[in-house]
């Protein structure tokens, strides 16, 4: 569903209002252009005070009483929908169980497919509507042929398509976008909001993992799974150090590492993998970093799949839209759910569980799970098209909720 001036009808428009002033300034333009909005706010904690308080633009209750001013500002119903349960069974236990395997997942990507483009657009159709709205920066546009493509918001430093890569072609026909093609900066956004007589023109941005009411991370997967004490090594196997949790680390970290001595050379050193068979951490240098090569499960088209190989550009985290490397996709998107994706030159910091998403310049393609990554050759290693040097613990089909998860 895309917000231009081509498509005049009147729509029954769901905006998702999270109490933050993205979505507030989405839902007024959308009235404004004279479609039928009514407001929603989503109760993703069974317990509002758990999650952060003085939050940032969701999860809390004054987020919901901040979303309520603002619908009646703009003088569009209102609702609070209780979506608890979905979100912890799809969002916080999907968040655990990754760590506990030794991936980094997103949970805002995770939140975007299972909750506001499958639970939410899902009852908004039940119910009579035809798209849903939200204060994300991205662009549906609409090919003669009436299919729609999701493009990156007009303004690339506020860019969000990355973490809307996972919505198919049924939800991008009743996604609405209306801040997507808008080239401003985010003061002129609050400074609208404050013209509309928004109160949420001031409110700060939200950075952080809504569920996570302290921000520490480390000590919540900690409070859900369990200290377990392990062996922190170099790359031979020679321990350096120990750690309360593999859990607690990501692929690329060089803090926290909390190693009695340097390294040989005196440079800094990096979590290079992360092993939950057998509660390990293993670092190295930054060139051991580089990756030349991954695999990816779970694919998402928006749209239809690509044919075979094919060369594209890829965004490989949230923030990283001014940095899209180039990548070739390679035969194995055949409905087998394995992608092969090779760089062009080595990328760094690749930690699997979280999505490659591939853009054919503007336009999203589609997305996917990293598995697992593949180092340049070394020691004699044998080239990526023969099996390079592996690393990353591949997915299974299912996931196993993490002890303590339920």
């Amino acid at each position: 569903m895309t917000d231009t001036p081509s498509r005049p009808r009147r729509l029954r428009v769901l905006a998702a209002m999270s109490g933050g002033v993205d979505s507030a300034v989405a839902a007024a333009r959308a009235a404004e252009a004279g479609h039928d909005v009514t407001g929603v706010h989503l109760a993703l904690s069974a317990n509002p005070q758990s999650f952060r308080t003085g939050a940032r633009g969701c999860c809390t209750v004054e987020d919901s009483r901040d979303a309520r001013r603002a619908a009646d500002v703009i003088g569009i119903p209102f609702y609070v929908w209780d979506l608890a349960e979905r979100f912890r069974e799809d969002v916080v236990e999907d968040f655990v169980a990754e760590y506990e395997a030794g991936r980094t997942p997103n949970p805002c990507l995770r939140c975007n497919e299972k909750i506001k483009f499958a639970a939410l657009l899902d009852k908004a159709l039940a119910l009579g509507f035809d798209a849903v709205c939200t204060g994300h920066y991205a662009t549906v546009v609409t090919r003669e042929d009436g299919t729609r493509e999701l493009h990156r918001a007009s303004d690339a430093a506020k860019d969000q398509s990355y973490v809307l890569g996972v919505l198919d072609e049924r939800q991008l026909a009743h996604a609405m976008f209306p801040l997507g093609d808008t080239l401003t900066t985010k003061d002129e956004i609050r400074a609208e909001a404050e013209r509309r007589g928004l109160a949420v023109a001031k409110k700060p941005d939200s950075h952080d993992i809504c569920f996570i009411a302290d921000g520490d991370t480390q000590g919540f997967l900690a409070n859900r799974l369990g200290r377990s004490e392990g062996d922190i090594v170099d790359e031979d196997g020679q321990k350096l150090g120990t750690h309360e949790g593999a859990y607690g680390f990501t692929i690329g970290q060089r803090k926290g590492l909390r190693i009695g001595h340097p390294a040989a050379d005196g440079k800094p050193r990096y979590v290079l993998d992360i092993s939950p068979v057998d509660n390990t951490v293993t670092v190295g240098p930054a060139a051991a970093l580089d990756v030349i090569a991954l695999t990816a499960v779970r694919p998402r088209w928006c749209g239809a799949p690509p044919a075979g190989a094919g060369n594209y550009t890829a965004q490989l985290r949230a923030h990283g839209g001014e940095t899209e490397v180039s990548a070739e996709l390679e035969p194995g998107a055949d409905g087998t759910g394995v992608l092969r994706v090779r760089f062009s030159e080595p990328e760094r910091g690749v930690a699997p569980g979280q999505a490659i998403v591939l853009y054919d310049g503007t336009r999203v393609v589609g997305s996917a799970t990293i598995a697992s990554t593949e180092r340049p050759p070394s020691r004699g290693a044998a080239p990526f098209a023969g099996g390079g040097r592996k690393r990353g613990v591949a997915p299974s089909p299912g996931r196993t909720p993490a002890r303590g998860a339920r």
